[in-house]
């Protein structure tokens, strides 16, 4: 066990005048088991940069162990998957990488495949489990769930449970709930440290965001009756002012004397308020909201408005899950689940129209109009305000939807390639939130996404009843959006 010693840490990139971080101090014990969580963009992959040194920055930070941060970057994904890690690792015992591909159930023959052949899930394991070779590290893994499914989430979950000395970056609420032990949380003005799991996290967060509502409520009744005694001594100090001038035989010079005096002691009194002002306009807390996500939808006449009967979808003359049954009402929301490469993509692409081949019957109402979100965001390139103008999209909507989701007022003039991926999945779920449609369509959504806006985006849909078709595989989300599962057996699970 060592300390990582953290102190007076302040970071700003370059060009910007607001420090991400400033003057933080932690001290973090390199045996603990760290989630990381926070809004997109508000600095978590900047704060793992920092303690790997890719950074300058203010202040000092002292670990007596290296650190280690996932996911590696590859150079060349055509090589053969042994010769990559060789690469990012060095040499290595061979037995302690299998021990560990054996642990996240992952077959020793894809060591010896091109790198670039294997899943997103084969690949995501096995950097993973190179990570662990050499467990004198500390461990900085940047969102390693992005693309597992449900299983491989549960997989990696026992896995890191059996493992200590790491942070993780994961905005997968039933994800932490299993495998951390303490919960560094990010927010609007400081870092915040806490031992127990997201729960945990969760509880106390929303105890000290009531403690400082209330705080807050008291501080500005009274600053507003700061405010008010101000403006009263101000207008009796201009009334004493007044004074002066005087009406028929006085003695201007006495009574110039005493207004003097008068006018004296009110500016005084009022400085004394604004300093008070001040003051108490300090200590009121920059507490972050959930706000509220509205989503108009459509009603379409038929019932159901999908129906499934033996749906198969092959490739290539070949059947890759067995048959699905399912129907989707008004209001309903459907989620697909199963492993990856089972299918679930495919029947998205099926519904919003491409030409996949399949067996078995698929009802759509008519005239359907379809809101879209895809998986993948490398499109998003350029000005947000083009891309606005391009979909035709409610500027004024489309921008307060951001802004609810986490979005600073300077990110919009920044080009959507500097964009963080859970910003640029933002851009996606918020233009689909913008669109009027009969069915919501969602293929993972929430990948990258932090979980307040997860939180934001269950609140919308369990208020708002949108029709919805998504794949995703947030457990907690799922549990408590979906109105039914489907879930679809592989004919070619391994």
């Amino acid at each position: 066990m060592s300390i990582i010693d953290i102190k007076n840490l302040t970071f700003c990139h370059l060009g910007s005048i607001t420090p991400i971080f400033e003057d933080v101090n932690l001290q973090l014990d390199t045996d603990w088991k760290l989630g990381f969580i926070g809004r997109n963009g508000y600095g978590k992959t900047t704060f793992l940069n920092l303690l790997m040194g890719k950074y300058k920055y203010e202040g000092s930070i002292y670990s007596s162990i290296p650190f280690e941060y996932f996911p590696y970057k590859i150079e060349d994904k055509d090589k053969i998957t042994i010769d990559v890690i060789k690469d990012v690792k060095g040499e290595f015992p061979l037995w302690k990488l299998e021990r560990e591909l054996n642990l996240l159930q992952v077959s020793e023959d894809v060591l010896y495949r091109k790198f670039s052949t294997l899943s997103g899930g084969e690949q995501t394991k096995i950097l993973l489990a190179t990570m662990f070779i050499a467990e004198e590290d500390f461990l900085l893994i940047d969102e390693p769930t992005n693309h597992l499914d449900t299983y491989g989430r549960g997989l990696l979950a026992e896995y890191l449970n059996q493992k200590y000395g790491f942070i993780v970056v994961s905005h997968d609420r039933d994800f932490l709930n299993h495998i951390i032990d303490h919960v560094l949380s990010i927010e609007k003005n400081k870092i915040v440290l806490q031992k127990g799991n997201y729960d945990t996290w969760q509880h106390n967060k929303h105890l000290e965001d009531q403690f400082e509502l209330e705080e807050n409520q008291k501080l500005r009744k009274e600053i507003r009756r700061l405010k008010e005694s101000a403006r009263e001594k101000a207008i009796w100090s201009d009334r004493v002012e007044e004074t002066k001038i005087g009406y028929g035989p006085t003695d201007r010079g006495y009574i110039g004397h005493m207004a003097a005096k008068m006018m004296k002691r009110s500016k005084s009194i009022e400085k004394r308020y604004q300093r008070n002002i001040e003051e108490k306009e300090k200590l009121l807390k920059n507490i972050e909201p959930i706000e509220e996500l509205k989503i108009h939808s459509l009603c379409h006449h038929s019932q159901p408005i999908i129906e499934a009967q033996d749906l198969v979808i092959s490739y290539d003359k070949k059947e890759i899950f067995e048959p699905v049954n399912f129907t989707l009402n008004q209001g309903e929301c459907l989620v697909l689940s199963g492993i990856n490469g089972s299918g679930k993509s495919s029947i998205i692409k099926l519904l919003i129209g491409e030409g996949i081949e399949y067996t078995g019957k698929i009802y759509k109402g008519n005239n359907l109009i379809i809101s879209y979100v895809p998986q993948r965001f490398d499109h998003l390139k350029g000005s947000l305000f083009q891309y606005i103008d391009d979909n035709n999209l409610d500027k004024t909507q489309f921008l307060t939807i951001l802004r609810k989701l986490g979005f600073s007022r300077e990110q919009f003039d920044k080009p959507m390639d500097s964009y963080s991926n859970g910003q640029k999945k933002k851009v996606l779920v918020a233009k689909s939130i913008c669109e009027e449609a009969h069915i919501y369509i969602w293929d993972e959504p929430l990948n990258y996404i932090d979980i307040i806006s997860r939180i934001q985006l269950e609140n919308m849909i369990l208020k708002c009843a949108p029709t919805m078709i998504m794949v995703e595989h947030d457990k907690k989300f799922i549990e408590n959006v979906a109105t039914d599962v489907v879930e679809l057996v592989s004919k070619n699970r391994i």
